[in-house]
């Protein structure tokens, strides 16, 4: 019997996860097929996928470039829509059978809200989602039924780890992380730090912010948070272990202490194909793990002081409400700032740290609890920098 083909929606297609997600389907073309693609500003890169790939539907978030998009794409038979608006909407669509949250930072908590109120399987690469609303995200899924897929390799590891284990309870998760271009750095090191330097990651390809957020650790930190609502844990029960070489993707413990590990080249692929074919493991062409390349795998514990935005996230989590949403705004703004060159690097810290201690604490906030959060935060973050 053949299988039916997933239509697949990607928000943020022009992106790293996005790009990389339609090589996985251009490599699949009998278990997946484009159905929306969405795209903040890159209008052109937007036009060049729709053209090869046919969706129905494109939506590109910023209006000033709805004309351009709509006129070249019109001729091919694609609805064209433009805003926010019509990105919350897209993903209610019947035709679409999974979206893909490839958005970068707080822009993919509302759509995704409304993806899983129209009971739509999420496979998630958007970890802000979970950081700034984990409780309401997670509440929200259960209602309607709906299953949330792991995109992050970390995640994606815990993800493939617990397959045939749901009835064994997990005593711990190790998320590894690579240290980024300045583990073993001191702080005097890192004041002087450049983004052209912070940009260089030693084993994967990113975005800007994204990068930049692997340098400073807080990428690692908001994966913290994320595994916490994912897999239902207690804050005690997620601890990060630095891994040089990337190669042990995450670890999980169980309660007889034995020990479960998913390894593989530092390949996005993997885990994109993952969480959209799941339940099944698709066949692919990627690239082999070889031990013998690889002689010496390392592990260490991180350096909470000199890198503190860990050290900040697992405090967000420790006091849960809507600390993590403060965390996550903060960081927005102050990696926005590094990358224009207005702050160092280490003032990412501070500004995330000042604004943890000034913006009204809520412990059970509601959506526009989180939204006003989010607003307050960034207000106050870029009145911090000079």
């Amino acid at each position: 019997m053949k299988e039916e083909i997933k239509n697949i929606a990607i928000l943020g297609s022009t992106g790293s996860i996005g790009t990389q997600a339609l090589e996985v389907i251009s490599e699949q073309p009998e278990s997946f097929r484009v159905e929306v693609l969405t795209a903040g500003n890159n209008y052109q890169l937007l036009i060049e996928q729709a053209s090869s790939y046919k969706p129905n539907t494109v939506v590109i978030s910023n209006e000033d470039h709805y004309d351009k998009v709509f006129s070249a794409l019109d001729p091919l038979d694609i609805k064209v829509y433009a805003g926010q608006k019509a990105l919350n909407s897209v993903v209610e669509m019947d035709s679409v059978d999974m979206v893909l949250t490839a958005l970068v930072g707080y822009a993919g908590l509302i759509p995704t809200v409304h993806a899983i109120k129209a009971g739509k399987p999420i496979a998630l690469a958007n970890k802000e989602t979970l950081v700034v609303a984990g409780e309401l995200i997670t509440t929200l899924a259960r209602e309607n039924g709906v299953n949330i897929y792991p995109v992050d390799s970390e995640h994606s590891a815990i993800f493939q780890c617990l397959v045939g284990e749901w009835d064994n309870e997990i005593e711990k998760i190790y998320l590894t992380a690579s240290g980024g271009p300045f583990r073993g750095q001191d702080r005097q090191f890192l004041a002087n730090v450049r983004k052209e330097q912070a940009l260089k990651h030693p084993n994967w390809d990113m975005g800007a912010k994204i990068t930049i957020d692997s340098a400073t650790l807080m990428n690692k930190g908001l994966e913290v948070i994320e595994a916490k609502w994912l897999f239902g844990l207690e804050p005690e029960q997620v601890d990060v272990i630095v891994h040089a070489q990337s190669i042990v993707h995450s670890i999980v413990q169980f309660r007889d202490g034995s020990m479960k590990a998913q390894m593989g080249l530092p390949d996005m692929k993997l885990p994109i194909q993952y969480a959209l074919g799941y339940p099944k493991r698709l066949k692919s062409d990627f690239p082999r793990f070889n031990f013998l390349d690889y002689p010496s795998l390392t592990f260490e514990q991180p350096d909470l002081e000199t890198f503190r935005n860990l050290a900040l996230a697992f405090e967000s989590m420790q006091k849960g409400g809507n600390a993590p949403c403060i965390l996550n705004a903060a960081n927005e703004i102050a990696v926005d700032a590094f990358l224009k060159d207005q702050v160092g690097f280490l003032e990412m810290s501070d500004i995330v740290s000042e604004c943890l201690g000034k913006v009204d604490y809520i412990r059970t906030p509601e959506l526009e609890d989180y939204i006003k959060t989010d607003e307050l935060t960034r207000v106050r973050a870029k009145e911090l920098i000079k």
